[in-house]
């Protein structure tokens, strides 16, 4: 993991920042009270924190977030967009708490931990949003919690399957020595 953040690094940040961009535009499915299935939004973020950490990978992340937030997000209320928006997309960046074991061994076994945590930790977020600004929408008599879960586990449970297909298909990409590159 890089400490200092090199012209490199910060390249490197701004284009996996735009990529995620692009690709969260590129709308599969949405939800009908927000929330879609991308082409792929988290996977630029994923491989930017499985190079560089935690730290940077969270901070990459949220910085995501925010440009999201800012040029298209939905904003109910400051802690729903927090929740919904940097902490989101900053928990992505989870990951990068293996990247140390990916760099000894190029396996993507901890690419795959990381990202299931990285999307969990994201759900939790959008599944706290629901539950307080969104529990309203909820059918009557339904349990909020149990609405929000489902609601929410839709479409990033396929947003993660796609995302796990396509690290799988860049496989030989991400275990690269990236020291060469």
């Amino acid at each position: 993991m890089k400490k200092n953040w090199s012209v490199k690094m910060l390249t490197e940040a701004g284009i996996m920042i735009a990529l995620s961009f692009i690709l969260g535009r590129i709308k599969l499915f949405s939800m009908p009270q927000g929330g879609s299935v991308t082409a792929g939004q988290m996977i630029p973020l994923i491989i930017f924190a499985i190079r560089y950490g935690a730290g940077p990978g969270i901070l990459v992340g949220a910085v995501y977030g925010v440009l999201d937030m800012l040029l298209g997000g939905s904003i109910f209320h400051p802690i729903q967009a927090f929740l919904d928006y940097p902490l989101a997309f900053g928990a992505l960046g989870l990951v990068g708490f293996f990247s140390e074991s990916f760099n000894q061994r190029h396996e993507l076994k901890p690419v795959l931990f990381g990202t299931f945590l990285g999307v969990f930790a994201r759900f939790i977020c959008h599944v706290l949003t629901g539950v307080i600004y969104f529990g309203s929408y909820a059918p009557e008599g339904q349990n909020v919690w149990a609405y929000s879960i489902a609601y929410n586990g839709t479409f990033l449970g396929v947003e993660f399957i796609i995302t796990v297909v396509i690290i799988l298909l860049l496989k030989k990409f991400i275990t690269r020595d990236m020291a060469k590159l």
